[in-house]
Order: structure tokens, then C-alpha cells, then sequence
């Protein structure tokens, strides 16, 4: 399997960053045995101005990998503390370079850092994770696609149920609405019921008073009386 091309990038920009720190060094040697190191000045920034370009051409490709999705956002996740990482070293060591002290302790812990042999795998690139591991950029962007779909599949089901939801609370929602249509004529119709009732009482009072006041005048029977007389019994 072809190997990763901004992996290689990224090896070889870490290896300039050991030769960088290594010419540092040398600068110093250079400086405390009162030899000219006016040569080596000119490596060196040479070769700063060229890791930093190297830095911005990862960081570009880091970002079209990101945004076609050919990596999965945790690998290029992964990738971009690797470029921070190096972009760090990148400023330790232009601030080294500008230094005119004695050796810095960042350029001891940077060749630590970068081995004594050339061309060593840098060994963050062994932290590949699994899910990536061996894999080309064919394989890793059928990978994204793949847990695209199925966080798609997923969405499609959540609004299927989201939409029969829905449906169901509409169909609750109008079976309610008719509940309170026939609530609404019950009251009505006992409402009625009680209007017509106190009615009728009304009437029952008046006619039994009446019969009274007749019952009090014994001999003086009216039409007026044997009218009340037979409401009454009709009542």
C-alpha cells in the first residue's frame, strides 16, 4: 500500500526540524570555540523559512482532506495537534536561532525529541488509531461515506418517528375538539332542562297560592277560583 502523502510531508518536515535544531547546536559549538558561524547563520534561516513553509503547505492539506472528508474528522483531528505540535517546535526554534545566549534547553529536548538518526518515524505517527490504521485515502474516504449513511439512516428514522408522532397528536387533538362539541350541547341541554324547570315552578307557586287565597273565601267561588281549582289538579 502506497504510503500516506501528508504523512511523508509531515516526516520530512519534522526531519528538517532535527537538522535545524542540530545546526543550532553547531552554532554554538562554533561560538564558544571563537570560530565564525556567519555559514551557519545562513543554513539556518534558510532552512526555518522552509519549515515554516513546509508547516502552511500541511496545514493546507490538512484542511482540503478535512473538508472532502478523504480523513474522518479523528484523524484529522489527530493530524492537526501533530501540526500544532510542529508549528510550537517551528517558533522554539526560530527563538533559538535569534538567541545570541548560550544554548537554549528547548534545543537539547528538540534533538531528544527528533532522535539521533535520520530519517526515524516521528512517533506520534505510531498513535494511529485503529479505525484508520492501514488504510489509503480510497479506504478512509469509503469509510466517511459509509458513517455518513448510516448517520443519515438514523436521521431518516428519527423524523419517521418524529411524523408519527405528529400524526398521532393531531388525531388526539381533533377526537378532543369533538369531546368538547358534545360537552358543550350537554350543557346546553341541561341548561335548558333547568330554565324550563324553574319555570314550571314558578307557575306551580302561583297557582298554588292562588288556591289558597280561593280556599279562604268560602261562598264567594269565582271563575277566577274554579279556574285555580282545576290548575291545581292538573298540576
Amino acid at each position: 500500500m502506497a504510503p500516506d502523502p501528508w504523512l511523508s510531508q509531515y516526516d520530512a518536515a519534522c526531519q528538517l526540524a532535527q537538522e535545524v535544531a542540530e545546526r543550532i547546536q553547531e552554532r554554538s559549538r562554533h561560538r564558544r570555540n571563537g570560530e565564525s558561524s556567519a555559514k551557519l547563520n545562513v543554513i539556518i534561516r534558510s532552512s526555518l523559512q522552509n519549515l515554516k513553509e513546509k508547516i502552511d503547505q500541511l496545514k493546507d492539506s490538512l484542511l482540503r482532506a478535512v473538508s472532502t472528508h478523504q480523513i474522518t474528522q479523528l484523524e484529522g483531528d489527530r493530524r492537526q495537534n501533530l501540526v500544532d505540535d510542529l508549528l510550537t517546535r517551528q517558533k522554539q526554534l526560530q527563538s533559538s536561532y535569534k538567541n545570541e545566549g548560550t544554548e537554549p534547553d528547548v534545543i537539547r529536548s528538540s534533538l531528544m525529541a527528533g532522535g539521533v538518526k535520520r530519517g526515524v518515524t516521528n512517533p506520534w505517527l505510531l498513535e494511529e488509531s485503529e479505525e484508520t490504521r492501514g488504510l489509503g485515502f480510497d479506504d478512509i474516504r469509503q469509510q466517511q461515506r459509509r458513517i455518513i449513511e448510516e448517520q443519515d439512516a438514523g436521521l431518516d428514522a428519527l423524523s419517521s418517528i418524529i411524523s408519527r408522532q405528529k400524526q398521532m397528536g393531531q388525531e388526539i387533538g381533533n377526537e378532543l375538539d369533538e369531546q368538547n362539541e358534545i360537552i358543550d350541547d350537554l350543557t346546553n341541554l341541561v341548561e335548558n332542562t333547568d330554565s324550563k324547570l324553574r319555570t314550571q315552578t314558578r307557575h306551580v307557586k302561583m297557582v298554588d297560592r292562588k288556591s289558597t287565597s280561593c280556599a279562604q273565601r268560602p261562598g264567594r267561588a269565582t271563575a277566577s277560583c274554579i279556574l285555580c281549582h282545576s290548575l291545581k289538579h292538573l298540576a
